[in-house]
């Protein structure tokens, strides 16, 4: 699945890495993010590695705690759902399209039980098609709603925890060119 995943992001154009089985919100998602090499570069020269234990986002709900945030070192830009029915796209999508572009990513060809595209297309999900040979075709593309809804602690967390995932798993060569 997951070089499936690369074909939809490129189709997207989101140009970044891709985090695979993501966790959220009880759903499993894919991530598409940017490491912010300038930011990576300070905090792990300045002892700030990333904060994704679940007790240490609890931690920020403490005013006192707010000016200890570390800067975030990457940037969501888009969130790919593999899921079998709409309703579950919109239930898995509904969340996270407050944080970043969602779409949604589904076999092709969609031929006679294709989807209902223009629901979707209301809430601003997008929607891609890819097949087993890996070729992409955007359907609908995304709309940023982000904008929208502003900033949250949840979302500051995602970060840190996509960060920790790409620092685990992403070699420091591919990271730069994301």
């Amino acid at each position: 699945m997951q070089p499936l995943l690369h074909h939809a992001a490129s189709a997207l154009g989101w140009r970044g890495i891709v985090v695979p089985d993501v966790a959220v919100l009880g759903h499993q998602v894919s991530a598409v993010v940017r490491v912010r090499a300038d930011v990576h570069e300070w905090r792990s020269a300045n002892g700030w590695p990333p904060q994704a234990d679940p007790s240490w986002f609890r931690s920020w709900f403490e005013p006192t705690a707010h000016d200890q945030l570390p800067v975030p070192a990457v940037e969501l830009v888009g969130v790919l759902v593999g899921e079998s029915t709409v309703d579950r796209a919109l239930q898995s999508c509904g969340t996270l399209m407050t944080l970043a572009p969602c779409s949604v990513v589904l076999p092709a060809p969609q031929g006679e039980r294709s989807w209902p595209l223009m629901e979707l297309d209301y809430y601003g999900i997008g929607v891609v098609a890819v097949d087993e040979a890996g070729t992409a075709e955007l359907l609908v593309p995304p709309e940023d709603r982000s904008t929208e809804f502003g900033p949250s602690l949840f979302g500051r967390w995602l970060l840190e925890v996509l960060y920790d995932r790409v620092l685990k798993e992403v070699p420091a060569n591919a990271r730069v060119n994301s």
